[in-house]
């Protein structure tokens, strides 16, 4: 009975060693493995990422729209009266000068009657002449001394009426320009020649780059600033905003804009694609590198800095300008350090070997 109960109690002792033993030998392996770790940590080094000062200066971003030119005037001549086109004195393509006779109207009508006119006048004028001493002399009363007058302007006045009809026989060019369309032939006549259209007249100097801006982009652009305008033909000129529209279009919401641009020789067409480069207000910018945007975890764009202690923060920034290699942003202090290589490998918090990237290129 005796060794029974030493059995069992050796039992029990040695279950109560084995079950004290699994609580105390995992507490110090897991001790050692986190000093290991620990040690480890210490131990390797920083990431490295290479960075640039940021230098805020102002900078006048450029708006590119496209558009088309079109001339500064363009009318439809027609006939002032009726009669058969007995004379059509230009071709499409002609330059003509102001008041140049574009089309002859005939109708030998229009020539009688300054004729006549012209002999009434004269009448008049000799009727008053011989009677205006005898008035003066009291020979005759006053009071026709007036009628005489009345009835002498009255004879000018029809003269300068046929005159006007007579000189609407000949269609003129306004103003000077290239006519663009001559839609009749000669002797084409109706009952009724008046209001027909003669020939199509523009004016190529000024020629206008038009474009439609958005009400959003609407706010930097002025009237007298220069542009820059692009043709589809190749060629770059530059000229002056002209005018900015008040008033928005009812279907595209868009205001138009118009750049003026000289054509002297006017070897600027009417009509051709032309994009136009607007230099805007002048706006504290930093130039960084495109390749040094990124997205933050919120899903911001930005950039990445390395600030006090060489810990890494996020900036969001603002996209002043997007040039072919170079980003312009806005919200970045002056003189922060821009990770430009390893940006993407690095998060908030996180403590970093900063070098500068001029430097880490030249070693590479």
């Amino acid at each position: 009975m005796k060794v029974a109960r030493l059995t069992a109690v050796g039992v029990v002792a040695a279950a109560t060693l084995w079950i004290a033993s699994g609580h105390l030998m995992p507490r110090d392996s897991a001790q050692g493995e986190a000093a290991v770790r620990a040690s480890e940590s210490k131990a390797q080094p920083l990431f490295r990422v290479a960075v640039t000062p940021a230098k805020l200066q102002p900078h006048n971003p450029t708006l590119t729209l496209s558009g088309r030119t079109e001339a500064d005037r363009k009318v439809t001549v027609a006939a002032r009266t009726g009669g058969v086109l007995t004379e059509v004195r230009v071709k499409r393509g002609q330059h003509v000068a102001a008041d140049e006779i574009i089309a002859v109207l005939s109708d030998d009508a229009r020539q009688a009657q300054v004729a006549q006119a012209q002999a009434l006048v004269e009448q008049r004028r000799a009727e008053l002449d011989a009677k205006r001493s005898l008035i003066n002399s009291g020979a005759l009363p006053k009071l026709d001394l007036v009628n005489l007058e009345s009835q002498y302007k009255t004879a000018e006045a029809a003269l300068g009426t046929a005159r006007a009809e007579l000189d609407r026989g000949f269609v003129r060019a306004p103003w000077a320009g290239v006519i663009t369309d001559v839609p009749v032939e000669v002797g084409g006549a109706a009952f009724s020649f008046q209001g027909k259209e003669v020939a199509t007249l523009v004016a190529l100097d000024p020629m206008l780059a038009v474009v439609e801006v958005s009400e959003r982009k609407l706010a930097g652009i002025k009237v007298g600033e220069r542009a820059d305008v692009k043709l589809i033909t190749g060629q770059t000129v530059q000229g002056r905003l002209r005018y900015v529209s008040k008033s928005a279009s009812a279907t595209t919401r868009t205001y138009r804009v118009e750049v003026e641009l000289a054509n002297v020789d006017g070897v600027i067409p009417d009509g051709i694609s032309a994009e136009v480069v607007v230099a805007l207000n002048a706006i504290p910018a930093t130039a960084v590198p495109r390749s040094a945007l990124t997205i933050s975890s919120a899903g911001d764009i930005g950039v990445r800095v390395v600030g006090k202690d060489d810990i890494v923060a996020f900036v969001p920034v603002q996209v002043v300008e997007d040039q072919q290699g170079t980003m312009w942003l806005s919200g970045i202090e002056d003189g922060a350090r821009i990770i430009v290589r390893g940006q993407d490998f690095v998060r908030e918090g996180q403590k970093v070997a900063a070098v500068d990237a001029v430097a880490d290129r030249a070693e590479k």
